[in-house]
């Protein structure tokens, strides 16, 4: 593919701006911010990843996932501003999501240590991670904001914080891996996955690409549980003064 072809799909994004135009839905703007950005960071990540690539040393990988890492924090911190510390929870989240992921696919030999295997699917695993860090911390603070008053009478008699948040914290946990799982279930009759077809479309074997995006469903919902519930059990105790009181004020939907 070359840039002007590549110019060519540009066509893709006239379709939201004039059904925006049309139904006054005033995303215009959004779209275009969304297009140009997405370029810029797309072509500026590319440049450095073939030098990265090309250079194939550790640091380079280390400083791109830490970068990741790094990224995906600041963009998940935004949904959790209310709980104190949020930002190293979920930093440490997802670098234990990086280290397990992997330890399992680099130590057992699943792919070769290079930049080429590992940058990309770190990319993945963090980037899952950090959506449903997104989606356990909206769905979290909804609960607690619905059920304060359940929780404060569970403490009035006699519970501790983790048994009077727990119902809570569970709930969001499965609604933020729901739709992982939901996904999985119609991979190949609904949809071809992206690391599929790409491979297929660079003319892979069929088969092989089949075996490498099982890897990744298989490595995006292990990422999914573990970011949930580690994101879960280090946010819940920081909801509670030492007096083991709900802090309230930390929910008020004005926040």
């Amino acid at each position: 593919m070359t840039f002007t072809t590549l110019a060519i799909t540009l066509l893709f994004v006239l379709v939201p701006l004039l059904l925006s135009k049309a139904l006054n839905l005033n995303l215009g703007k959004d779209t275009i911010i969304a297009t140009v950005r997405s370029i810029i960071q797309l072509l500026i990540v590319g440049y450095i990843l073939k030098f990265v690539f090309e250079g194939n040393q550790l640091i380079y990988i280390l400083l791109m996932i830490a970068l990741m890492i790094v990224a995906a924090t600041l963009n998940a911190r935004k949904k959790g501003e209310s709980i104190s510390g949020i930002t190293w929870k979920i930093a440490l989240t997802l670098l234990t999501v990086e280290i397990i992921t992997m330890t399992v696919l680099v130590g057992f030999q699943v792919i070769p240590p290079t930049a080429q295997y590992v940058i990309p699917l770190s990319g993945m695993a963090i980037g899952n991670a950090m959506v449903l860090s997104i989606l356990f911390l909206n769905r979290f603070k909804a609960e607690i904001e619905a059920y304060s008053d359940e929780v404060e009478l569970i403490l009035s008699l006699g519970g501790t914080p983790k048994q009077a948040i727990h119902r809570q914290l569970i709930a969001a946990i499965k609604a933020s891996m729901i739709p992982t799982i939901e996904s999985q279930k119609t991979i190949g009759l609904v949809q071809l996955p992206g690391m599929m077809s790409g491979q297929i479309i660079a003319g892979a074997d069929p088969l092989q690409a089949v075996q490498f995006q099982l890897l990744v469903l298989f490595m995006l919902l292990s990422s999914a549980a573990i970011s949930s519930v580690l994101l879960g059990f280090l946010s819940y105790p920081t909801l509670f003064n030492q007096q083991m009181q709900l802090i309230k004020e930390k929910f008020n939907p004005e926040n």
